[in-house]
């Protein structure tokens, strides 16, 4: 189960976390309880956690958004609730209905966290001002987290686009002879597009188009960051093996290789970067 220490928001002078876990934003609700009272966030916890629509809130959100979440032991929980004996920790709920949107973290950055939709719910219970200024703040971040995707990728897209022209340049001196038909160099340029969409994608243009015939664009348009960083390389190193005077076939079983490689490499870059953060 990984947790990372993903973004903090200040709302209000109060230092809000966020983790990102399960590949979803968890928000600390022990830095949220701090705004109202710094030296009782767990016992501000606690008290919502015993409240009857609380308990509610929590199991609706659990049932429809965990497939393995235990219906029978929150019946249970929810007939206990609002009795003055009734008391429910975070552990407790988790360990007794296998809920996933509260999560309890030990460490310098522990404490209390919740789904961003909990977290919400709770600071509405806290401070309905303070939870729309939240809203704002976390709002904020994501719309700079998409602001840096879009650029990287972006970018990517650019420098295969340079590339390709570096490729373009390469069939253009060595596989079109000087007397074609611009209809037989279109030809011959769009086989070699396919040679790398082959040894990238594993299928040609037409392919990809044929099975996503509702989608805008080309399959390049729709590529990940790692798939149009490897296209990149693979046009620069396309067009040496061209230089080099290498068969298309070849040409591909290197490319397809290479492009193995080094979707591993970026693909287990990602994996780690998310782990940490």
């Amino acid at each position: 189960m990984s947790k990372s220490r993903k973004a903090i928001v200040s709302v209000e002078g109060t230092e809000i976390t966020i983790l990102a876990h399960r590949e979803q934003d968890y928000i600390s609700l022990t830095d949220i309880a701090r705004h109202k009272d710094p030296a009782r966030t767990d016992y501000l916890i606690s008290n919502w956690m015993r409240n009857r629509n609380t308990i509610e809130f929590l199991g609706i959100w659990e049932s429809l958004n965990n497939p393995s979440f235990n219906p029978i032991e929150f019946d249970g929980i929810k007939k206990s609730a609002g009795l003055n004996s009734f008391i429910l920790t975070v552990k407790q709920w988790v360990e007794g209905t296998g809920a996933v949107g509260l999560i309890s973290k030990p460490g310098r950055y522990g404490g209390t966290f919740a789904h961003k939709d909990i977290a919400f719910e709770f600071a509405t219970w806290i401070s309905v001002e303070f939870k729309l200024f939240l809203i704002k703040e976390f709002q904020r971040l994501k719309e700079d987290e998409n602001s840096r995707l879009s650029l990287a990728w972006n970018l990517n897209r650019t420098l295969s686009k340079l590339n390709y022209r570096i490729h373009t340049d390469a069939i253009q001196a060595h596989l079109i002879p000087p007397e074609v038909t611009p209809a037989q160099a279109a030809i011959t340029y769009a086989t070699e597009a396919d040679l790398l969409n082959v040894a990238l994608f594993g299928r040609t243009a037409k392919q990809w188009r044929d099975a996503n015939p509702k989608l805008v664009g080309n399959m390049r348009d729709h590529a990940t960051l790692e798939q149009l960083l490897v296209l990149a390389n693979l046009e620069g190193m396309n067009a040496e093996l061209i230089h080099m005077g290498l068969s298309q076939g070849d040409r591909l079983t290197r490319l397809n290789q290479i492009a193995i490689r080094q979707m591993r490499v970026l693909t287990a870059s990602t994996a780690v970067r998310k782990l940490k953060g």
